[in-house]
């Protein structure tokens, strides 16, 4: 029992150093999460008579492109869950870097399979080689394998020197160097490549690109279904049977409408060009014309019996997810329930992973990348973790992906600080929704957490600095909208947990508090950024389940768990966070920087379980030691006054 201030262990102290053999173990591999074979995401959907789609992407050509690719496809992937995504590759390799870096992040991060571009053009053998080297490092199962078009400011595509002459015979490089650890999908032309001699003659050579080894064919967009329907007739008299997904670009302005079916020579019916031509000079016309052409060419693909949809995207999000929403793909009955209360991974090596630590909740993409190198991932029980093996902790690591720039960040968390008290106000405005996120928390308050609103709003209004909560549940059935997850006819279950900073004078009100009888079921652990701690676990390494579901034939599972090991671990990163994104916008001795800095030195983060899921009442805790700091807090101000 730790009723006093406890000094910390040198363990502690680094808190993400060291390993243990088995579930924790770092074997010092490259960490890359093996990803999945698209073709058999596309059987197993098929044979399921489930539609699918996928979405394409392009590295755009600055960081603050990339940062906002980065917050789009995480949010297109989380809420429409794309069967895969593609990632372009830039002429001559003119991407090749970025390219490789998106995939790889979206592949381990963003919880789905990436298909990777790849071209011939100014790519001799050394260099594809070395690009596909890398793609297998990273865990990347899947390359569309591409001619490509020619360099910019040339008109004519050329080999380059000890280069490939074709896509064909990048298909052939790939299956002799890798054998079958690459899915590799083909370019199709439903009108013919604009080199074809003619259609016959280039379906002939895309059945010598699958017969070299391509698994499925993805087409050029086109805006006449009947072509395509016809060009995957003749494809399959042709002996082609893998499958085709259909290329399909939602019109977004008339002008780049133009410029692209200029570029790539598709046609158009004459209806269309008749529908937009008094609408193209009104972007939002043009756009509700697009969304509406692209629903109606989709339904006609799907009902001719293609299982799936490509998107275009061009890096919007809009048109596609109206699309979706207008086809009822948006919210597939099988969505509607978690597997697990987090968003699992798409990599292999995650799959049987079903127990996380509840600390990363709000940071699901820290704790990804932290635990990256894991030879293996918890299974039905979190284990005696006594030094898991987490990853190093940068300030910036895992893509940006949400870390505002200096301007963004001053406008959500304040241009001026005065007190402590514009601290709390900050946070009270992200549980009201006036600011998007904290340093802490990557997106806005989830759904579970609004009942706790109000309560929430005053306890950090009295300085317990909020960053992660959830209720207690009792048996609520696992089809729950809320806080269902699991399989069907089951029950689930929630501890009540909050998670906090606060000062070293509010910690001591908790500790008090909670030594009185009718809180016995509660259990703290509070630390600071010198690895000082209050608690009143006997066990510095215990492990608490704060979630857990019960299914019909299957173990109870527990999901979630408050780890104590990995809790010094957290701390850590939470702790740093008021440094690399807070402080850092401020300028060096200013208030707001001191002020920012001395709640990193003083103040203490702090978890709080309510073991009695079905009696207890963590919030009626929280009221209480509310109104006792609210009413010190009061007394401090009069004495202020007086004196």
């Amino acid at each position: 029992m730790m009723n006093g201030v406890s000094k910390p262990s040198t363990e502690a102290k680094n808190g993400i150093k060291g390993g243990r053999s088995g579930l924790f173990k770092n074997s010092g591999s490259t960490g890359a999460c093996i990803g999945e074979k698209i073709i058999d995401k596309i059987r197993r959907s098929t044979k399921m008579k489930r539609p699918f789609y996928s979405f394409e992407y392009f590295p755009p050509k600055t960081e603050p492109g990339v940062m906002n690719l980065y917050s789009r496809m995480d949010r297109m992937v989380a809420k429409f869950e794309p069967l895969f995504v593609d990632i372009t590759w830039g002429t001559g390799g003119s991407t090749a870097k970025l390219t490789l870096e998106i995939s790889k992040n979206v592949q381990n991060y963003c919880a789905t399979d990436v298909l990777m571009h790849l071209t011939c053009t100014n790519m001799p053998k050394g260099e594809v080689k070395d690009a596909l080297d890398k793609a297998k490092e990273a865990g990347i199962r899947n390359i569309l394998a591409l001619r490509g078009d020619p360099p910019q400011g040339q008109d004519e595509w050329e080999q380059c020197d000890k280069g490939f002459a074709l896509a064909l015979d990048l298909v052939k490089f790939i299956r002799e160097e890798y054998g079958d650890y690459f899915g590799i999908a083909v370019a199709g032309y439903p009108e013919g490549h604009i080199e074809a001699k003619n259609l016959e003659e280039d379906v002939k050579f895309l059945k010598m690109k699958v017969d070299a080894g391509a698994d499925f064919i993805m087409t050029q967009l086109f805006y006449d279904v009947d072509l395509f329907l016809d060009f995957v007739k003749r494809c399959r008299a042709a002996g082609i049977t893998v499958p085709i997904l259909p290329g399909v670009m939602p019109i977004n302005n008339y002008n780049a409408f133009k410029r692209m079916i200029a570029y790539t020579k598709a046609s158009v019916p004459k209806k269309i060009l008749k529908d937009l031509e008094p609408l193209k000079n009104n972007d939002a016309m043009v756009k509700a014309y697009g969304i509406e052409l692209g629903i109606k060419i989709c339904r006609q693909i799907l009902a001719s019996g293609i299982p799936g949809v490509h998107f275009y995207t061009l890096n919007l999000e809009k048109s596609v997810t109206k699309i979706l929403s207008g086809l009822g793909l948006a919210f597939l009955p099988s969505k509607k329930v978690r597997t697990l209360p987090w968003k699992r991974s798409c990599a292999s090596r995650r799959q049987k992973e079903d127990v996380r630590p509840i600390f990363w909740a709000n940071r699901p993409y820290s704790y990804l990348s932290r635990t990256v190198s894991w030879d293996e991932f918890p299974n039905g029980r979190w284990g005696n973790s006594t030094s898991p093996a987490y990853g190093e902790l940068y300030d910036y690591h895992l893509m940006g992906l949400k870390v505002a720039n200096v301007r963004d960040r001053r406008r959500m968390w304040g241009d001026e600080l005065k007190s402590e008290l514009d601290v709390f106000a900050k946070f009270v405005d992200y549980i009201d929704g006036k600011i998007p996120r904290l340093p802490w928390c990557e997106t806005g308050i989830l759904l579970e957490t609004l009942p706790l609103k109000r309560r929430l709003t005053t306890i950090n209004q009295c300085g317990f600095l909020t960053i992660n909560s959830q209720p207690r549940v009792n048996g609520a059935p696992s089809s729950d909208n809320v806080v269902g997850w699991g399989g069907p006819d089951g029950y689930v279950y929630q501890k009540a947990y909050i998670e906090f900073f606060a000062s070293l004078e509010r910690i001591k009100a908790l500790q008090k508090l909670a030594s009185r009888p009718e809180y016995k079921t509660l259990s703290y652990h509070a630390v600071n950024v010198k690895g000082e701690q209050f608690s009143n676990y006997s066990n510095q390494n215990a492990v608490n389940a704060v979630t857990w579901g019960v299914f019909p034939g299957r173990e109870v599972i527990q999901p979630t768990v408050v780890d104590m090991a990995s809790f010094r671990v957290w701390k850590d990163e939470a702790f740093a966070l008021w440094i690399s994104q807070w402080r850092s916008i401020y300028a060096r001795e200013s208030k707001p920087w001191s002020i920012i800095q001395k709640i990193h030195d003083e103040y203490y983060l702090c978890n709080i379980v309510e073991n009695d899921f079905v009696k207890g009442d963590l919030t009626k805790f929280m009221d209480e030691l509310a109104a006792i700091t609210s009413s010190s807090l009061k007394s401090e101000e009069d004495k202020k006054e007086k004196s």
